[in-house]
Order: C-alpha cells, then sequence, then structure tokens
C-alpha cells in the first residue's frame, strides 16, 4: 500500500486541522490503519488506530478527546480530525498500516510510511 498524506498546515493553537490520508492498493480496505507524528528531536509516536471496518478506535493518551480518527474504504482514505490544536501537536504526522503488540502500536513490517505532513500549531 502506498500512502500520501495531505491536510497539513499552520494553525493557532485552539484551531483545527483535517489530515487524509490517500492508499492504493487492494488491501486497503483489509488493513488497520493508523496515524503516527514526530516532532523535532523527538521519537515517532503514536496517534490514533483504526481498524479494517471502522469499528474500532484508539488513541493515545496525549490526543484522547481531542482527536478522531475515521476512514472510508470506498475512497481507500483514513483522515485525522484535530481540534483544540497545542503548541505540542507540532510535528511531522505520518500514516501507516499498523497492529498492535502487547497493547502498543506499530507499523506493520515491511509496511510503506507516507511522505508526511507538517502541522505547525502557534501559541
Amino acid at each position: 500500500v502506498l500512502l500520501v498524506e495531505s491536510g497539513g498546515g499552520l494553525v493557532q493553537a485552539g484551531g483545527s486541522l483535517r489530515l487524509s490520508c490517500a492508499a492504493s492498493g487492494r488491501t486497503f480496505s483489509s488493513a488497520t490503519m493508523g496515524w503516527f507524528r514526530q516532532a523535532p528531536g523527538k521519537e515517532r509516536e503514536f496517534v490514533a488506530a483504526i481498524t479494517e471496518n471502522g469499528v474500532w478506535t484508539f488513541y493515545g493518551d496525549s490526543v484522547k478527546g481531542r482527536f478522531t480518527i475515521s476512514r472510508d474504504n470506498d475512497k481507500n482514505s483514513v483522515y485525522l480530525q484535530m481540534n483544540t490544536l497545542k503548541s505540542e501537536d507540532t510535528a511531522v504526522y505520518y500514516c501507516a498500516e499498523v497492529e498492535s503488540v502487547d497493547r502498543r502500536w506499530y507499523k506493520v513490517p515491511g509496511a510503506s510510511w507516507g511522505q508526511g505532513t507538517q502541522v505547525t500549531v502557534s501559541s
């Protein structure tokens, strides 16, 4: 699955953004998908995941209650609605096929990262 993220930008604290991830490949509808982010000088951090049928969603502690992940399998796309943004949300955001291991989320080995989309929140 090849992935292309979009929707990032510069926003003031308290504002909202909606990220999109367009996927190519016939396996998208059977893949659990997720978002990660990486701020300068920090490790890549799990943000959210959604199961292949969209029934179950999971969130990192730092974004619970503010971010919402969704998907449209007809459009081979996954989305991240980000509300009440904070300066600490500033990062490059990536989508990927993900899996849960011991209650932690990881990119599926061998799966692709997209090129990422920059989100900058000004305080």
